[in-house]
């Protein structure tokens, strides 16, 4: 019995062992690996900056998500309404554009329906104000992110 249960931790521990040295492991896929990983590592991870990444879906997580591609960085929102303001919705399209946290790496874009007094939605025009405002608050978010990890 006792060599049964030693051959059988023994096979466990190789396998651990054998487990770092195939593949990307879940943390160099979305960014949290080692930051002393090699080239390779970063590689491997998603294909924009992570605090972006995570800043974008943050910040704008009160709208329903359509779709993201972290290898791409396009993160896609199907149409929102506020509930104070049923009669305009408003759909968001955000573009991380470099694996560096800069200000140029960012791009937000809005738009805007309201509904006509025949029930139909019809486009409208968006401040552009309005993604200035998206885009600094993604960007005040993923500096505290930054920042978290750092301390």
């Amino acid at each position: 019995m006792a060599a049964h249960r030693s051959v059988a931790i023994a096979l466990v521990a190789s396998s651990l062992a054998l487990a770092g040295c195939f593949g990307p492991t879940v943390g160099d896929v979305f960014g949290g690996g080692s930051t002393s990983s090699s080239k390779a590592a970063q590689e491997t991870g998603i294909g924009v900056n992570a605090f972006l990444w995570r800043a974008t879906l943050d910040t704008l997580s009160f709208m329903p998500l359509l779709t993201a591609d972290p290898w791409g960085g396009v993160v896609n929102y199907d149409w929102y309404a506020n509930p104070q303001t049923p009669n305009e919705r408003f759909k968001a399209t955000v573009l991380i554009l470099d694996r560096r946290l800069r200000a140029d790496a960012l791009n937000v874009s809005i738009t805007k329906e309201v509904k006509g007094a025949d029930g139909q939605w019809t486009a409208a025009p968006v401040a552009a104000q309005t993604e200035a405002d998206l885009e600094n608050a993604i960007l005040t978010r993923a500096r505290q992110l930054n920042l978290q990890t750092t301390r």
